[in-house]
């Protein structure tokens, strides 16, 4: 029965009509398969490149703005570098302009108290000029004790001026240094045992002589006075004192 039925399909009137094709070799068939092809591949690109206009990514447009904008990098990228370098010789310029004017300002400084201590020499000789030649008494003409750079420095300046200029004056200085320490008043006496071995505040002069130095207190003490007191060789008591007031 399933014979007949599959005989009756193929050859009966209900069978499919029969249709002769003309057989087409498959040399003949690439080449249309490949024309097939690139020409869906023509259509293809077409459509992309449609599609990337259409978008606003147009490809040529695009390299070009690409191009133009490594252009551009690169010359703000050679501005940088020119603005580094001229920012460079600026700051050494202002380093330089700086340190001129930091020296020209301690120069200024120096020439100020130069010629503060001029004046003041001027002064001196004036005085020893006018001074009486049988005076006996010294004097001092200056005595002044100030602040050091370093914490608890002191420095000190002091002339010492003979009136009589027929012999000289042999002696020393002592500096007596009033101060507060921890709450306690203290005297200190200069020169140090080093000091005096050394000879450092002998004095041996027929007109004038002029000491200057400094000394050195304990952190945080206060200095509230220093005296200065001269001896002549061969006296316990001082023939010349004066006292200055730091606080």
């Amino acid at each position: 029965m399933r014979l007949r039925r599959v005989l009756k399909r193929r050859f009966s009137i209900a069978a499919a009509p029969l249709a002769v094709r003309r057989h087409v070799a498959w040399y003949w068939r690439l080449p249309a398969v490949a024309l097939f092809l690139m020409g869906g591949a023509i259509v293809s690109w077409y459509c992309y490149d449609a599609g990337m206009r259409f978008a606003g990514f147009e490809r040529g447009s695009t390299i070009e703005e690409l191009q133009r904008l490594r252009e551009k990098g690169a010359a703000l990228e050679h501005e940088i570098v020119g603005l580094r370098s001229k920012g460079t010789q600026s700051v050494r310029v202002m380093q330089i302009e700086q340190a001129t004017q930091n020296d020209l300002a301690k120069t200024v400084k120096t020439l100020q108290d130069e010629n503060a201590k001029l004046k003041e020499d001027l002064a001196f000789f004036r005085q020893l000029m006018s001074s009486d030649k049988n005076a006996a008494d010294l004097s001092i003409y200056r005595f002044k004790v100030e602040p050091g750079g370093a914490a608890g420095e002191y420095r000190y300046k002091l002339l010492i001026l003979q009136g009589q200029r027929e012999r000289e004056f042999q002696g020393r200085v002592q500096l007596l240094v009033s101060l507060a320490q921890n709450g306690k008043k203290q005297v200190m006496a200069l020169p140090s045992p080093k000091d005096a071995e050394s000879g450092a505040f002998n004095v041996n002069f027929k007109f004038y002589r002029r000491l200057e130095g400094a000394f050195q207190v304990e952190p945080g003490s206060l200095v509230r006075n220093v005296q200065v007191q001269v001896f002549e060789n061969g006296s316990a008591l001082p023939k010349l004192t004066q006292s200055v007031n730091l606080s």
